[in-house]
């Protein structure tokens, strides 16, 4: 993982939007519902690995505080 500014968040690391699609998906396997629940096929594409969180969300028009907010609550239910 290349980003150093991780926010360990009850047990687990936090997902931010800086934070790179591949790298998302390589910490929290389940966080890929979310992208399935919006629709994006982010997990296979090639962009997975330079493309983060805030770009994807910008791109295809959604509130990125909400995506992030998903993501992370996507985590914490599959972490209780």
């Amino acid at each position: 993982m290349t980003n150093t500014n991780k926010i360990i968040f009850g047990g687990y690391m936090k997902i931010t939007e800086d934070m790179k699609i591949k790298e998302v998906i390589a910490a929290h396997v389940q966080a890929a519902k979310v992208f399935k629940k919006y629709n994006l096929g982010c997990i296979g594409c090639r962009g997975a690995d330079e493309d983060t969180i805030k770009m994807v969300a910008t791109n295809y028009g959604l509130d990125v505080q909400q995506f992030v907010k998903d993501l992370n609550e996507a985590i914490k239910e599959a972490k209780n």
